[in-house]
């Protein structure tokens, strides 16, 4: 499977198709372009793998009867057409694009109608989505139908002319065009086809000899699905190994937009893969068949999967009023019994939906590959609920590998990117460790940028990557560009203390200092309770007080095992206001300090700190001390680049400042 696109072609195409929807404007208002163009661009990709059948199917029949008359030859074919076990998808009209534009336009309306009337039942679903029939009437209401059928009634999308490679670019870069149009950010990101082949190579998905399933939670348009597939037909050597990744390689998903759903059944029709099952809906909240907001059609107490992939959409928002919270909330004891990460990204949902769906170790082992940005690494303070995540997938010992790519590979962003590598079971050498990749620099610029991406993998970037992760885990393996980390039960490299520590600051003698300052707090005995069980020593108060139009000061000392209130009303009475409030106490500070694991708690505070530690305790959670999870690969391959002698810096500096002159004398002489 090739994995190069030529771009010239394909940018001349995209810039026609866009011309079409240029046509639009006055008529749509600019969220409603995809709506009438990404549509008829299905359609008539699917009309070309019709026509191209027929001929075909003609053609073979009229070898075997070439005595038929056309008429009987049409008909014979058209019967073969309705047949699912003959043709994947059919059109019991003999209407085309071409056919529907050369007749009466007062009639084209009518005609197109019956046209996507005609076809088969799995068609009609892929226009129900579309929402494609509401918008025909408004196309032909603002006289639009005429120009957009005649613009594609000849256009060749067939899948002979433009591979699903090639097709899924014109999909991103189409609906990239129209959020930009639309004033709406892209969240979803086309997952380049390089990247896809490199998270199929890492999974090791073998040539198969029994049934092996292959799951996509957010599949988009189905570019993982289709490229982990082809994979392993390309990799099939013999015609028993391809009949057997036919037979025995199985493909799911779930999509929520309806577009992206759309476009993916068209392609799945088009590749006639009868295994696959893609459904639409939002996987990460529970089915309910009566609900408008279909959910996760493929739950975990019925279905397990043995390869898991996926490029979620990055910073999407999943609680909250624009979010379906409360929907997922009804798996907290259960998928995400871990944790719930902030309401405004929920990527962190779909790694514990497909854990979710590992095999149980008697059933086999499961394995993962999702990418992410760097928000999951490391977003979420200790006891918080990324953090947690983060914690029960490395005390399960799940997390086997982070490959970090290179920046500017995805067309519609052009940040880092992460993959994440898990399994349910790992491997005897791979038990106890996490290793992490440096790929970023495993990249060669893109002749011609695309959007935002300007960097490519070539297959050497990706067997680069590939022995790394196949021999790192060997002893006495070494690399600058991979590391390995302990995550045995005593020894974790990702977690952390997060201690409260409240210490006594020092004079500019270096003594424990006392200090003297207003108190700004409500004068009530609450807070003075407050202030004794936080410093537990004498705190010495000097309150001036108004009586009888008269102003004094009254002093008192509050001991750690005085009664504040009666404290309070001994000294002040129940008819004295105060005025204002100083006190003096020990000047306590009160700090968080995140501590690696392994260290001595005491012994850090006492040589970071190097003050009189009065108290300090860790985070807890449930009443038991809790460890903070993060990962944080930047800092691991953080490489020192000294500053240039200052002597060059000089020299640099009066080049440039002599090169200024010259310019300056050039505008002078002018």
């Amino acid at each position: 499977m090739s994995l190069t696109l030529d771009k010239s072609k394909l940018d001349n195409l995209a810039g026609d198709i866009w011309k079409s929807a240029e046509r639009l404007r006055g008529k749509f208002k600019a969220y409603e372009y995809q709506g009438v163009i990404l549509p008829i661009i299905v359609i008539r990709r699917l009309e070309c793998v019709l026509l191209d059948w027929r001929e075909k199917k003609r053609a073979e029949v009229l070898a075997k009867r070439p005595n038929l008359k056309p008429k009987e030859l049409d008909k014979l074919v058209k019967e073969l057409e309705l047949n699912p076990q003959q043709s994947p998808f059919s059109n019991k009209t003999n209407w085309t694009l071409r056919k529907i534009y050369a007749e009466d336009h007062a009639l084209l309306e009518e005609h197109f109608r019956a046209y996507l009337n005609g076809f088969s039942k799995n068609v009609e679903e892929i226009i129900e989505h579309f929402n494609y029939r509401a918008t025909i009437g408004q196309m032909a209401k603002n006289n639009r139908l005429a120009p957009i059928l005649n613009q594609y009634k000849e256009q060749e999308l067939g899948p002979d002319k433009l591979s699903g490679l090639e097709m899924g670019y014109i999909y991103e870069e189409l609906l990239r065009r129209f959020s930009e149009q639309s004033g709406e950010e892209a969240g979803d990101h086309f997952t380049p086809r390089e990247v896809i082949r490199l998270m199929v190579e890492l999974l090791e998905i073998p040539i198969p000899d029994r049934h092996i399933s292959i799951y996509d939670p957010a599949c988009g348009t189905g570019g993982m699905l289709s490229v982990a597939k082809e994979h392993l037909l390309d990799r099939a050597v013999t015609l028993a190994q391809k009949e057997n990744v036919d037979k025995f390689v199985t493909v799911h998903g779930h999509e929520l937009s309806p577009t992206n759903y759309a476009i993916c059944q068209a392609d799945l029709l088009i590749k006639n893969d009868r295994q696959a099952k893609v459904f639409y809906g939002n996987s990460l909240i529970p089915h309910d068949a009566h609900s408008k907001d279909p959910g996760d059609q493929l739950p975990e107490n019925k279905f397990r999967f043995d390869f898991m992939l996926s490029n979620p959409p990055f910073g999407v928002t999943w609680g909250g009023k624009d979010g379906y919270e409360t929907e997922a909330r009804k798996l907290e004891k259960t998928r995400y019994r871990a944790g719930m990460p902030r309401a405004d990204n929920g990527a962190m949902l779909f790694l514990q939906t497909m854990l979710a769906k590992m095999k149980e170790p008697e059933d086999g082992v499961s394995r993962v590959a999702i990418v992410f940005n760097g928000s999951p690494l490391s977003n979420g303070d200790c006891g918080q609920g990324e953090s947690e995540i983060r914690r029960w997938i490395l005390e399960n010992d799940w997390l086997d590998a982070i490959v970090m790519l290179p920046d500017q590979l995805f067309y519609n962003t052009g940040i880092f990117t992460y993959i994440w590598l898990l399994r349910s079971e790992k491997p005897t050498s791979h038990r106890g460790r996490v290793m992490v990749i440096d790929a970023r620099q495993q990249f060669e610029k893109e002749p011609r940028a695309f959007s935002f991406k300007r960097n490519r993998m070539t297959d050497d970037h990706r067997h680069w990557i590939e022995e790394r992760y196949r021999d790192g885990w060997k002893a006495g393996y070494s690399d600058p560009y991979l590391k390995l980390f302990r995550n045995t039960r005593t020894e974790k490299d990702f977690a952390y203390h997060k201690v409260n520590v409240v210490f006594w600051q020092t004079d500019e003698h270096d003594q424990p200092a006392m200090i003297t300052e207003p108190y700004e707090k409500a004068f009530t005995a609450a807070n003075l309770k407050k202030e004794q069980a936080f410093y537990s020593s004498d705190l010495a108060f000097r309150v001036r007080v108004k009586t009888d139009d008269k102003e004094k000061t009254v002093e008192f000392v509050l001991k750690p095992a005085d009664n504040a209130a009666r404290k309070l009303n001994a000294t002040l009475g129940d008819r004295l206001e105060a005025a204002s409030v100083e006190w003096t106490h020990r000047h306590y500070v009160q700090d968080y300090e995140y501590i690696p694991h392994g260290e001595d708690i005491d012994a850090f505070l006492k040589r970071e700190i190097a003050k009189q530690i009065i108290r300090w305790e860790e985070t807890n959670k449930n009443g038991k001390p809790v460890l903070g999870y993060e990962i944080l690969p930047n800092k691991y391959f953080y490489r020192h680049k000294p500053p240039a002698p200052a002597k060059d810096l000089l020299r640099a500096f009066w080049e440039l400042e002599k090169r200024t002159e010259k310019m300056l004398e050039g505008l002078a002489n002018e």
